[in-house]
């Protein structure tokens, strides 16, 4: 059962980050950008549900380090795969 909590956990800690990238201006994928302010309230929101999955998983102490670090992962990755596609698309390979 802990496994299921754990990735549910991660998985919510990477949509927390999807959506706060999406409601960045900073985002780079034009169809994300029209989430807007529902992404950054969305993505506060998830944040918190995966900080309370954490802590119930882990405890307090690990729970909350494993959230920050699941959740600065997506947050370091999502503007590195975007900048790719949008580079990509730029030059014509894909």
């Amino acid at each position: 059962m802990e496994e299921g909590l754990s990735m549910l956990a991660a998985l919510t800690a990477a949509l927390s980050a999807a959506g706060l990238y999406a409601g960045s201006r900073h985002c780079r994928w034009t169809s994300w950008r029209r989430i807007g302010r529902a992404g950054t309230w969305g993505g506060t929101a998830l944040a918190v549900a995966s900080l309370l999955l954490w802590t119930q998983v882990l405890g307090a102490g690990a729970g909350f380090c494993a959230m920050l670090g699941s959740w600065m992962f997506a947050m370091i990755v999502l503007p590195y795969i975007a900048g790719m596609r949008v580079e990509h698309a730029a030059r014509g390979d894909g």
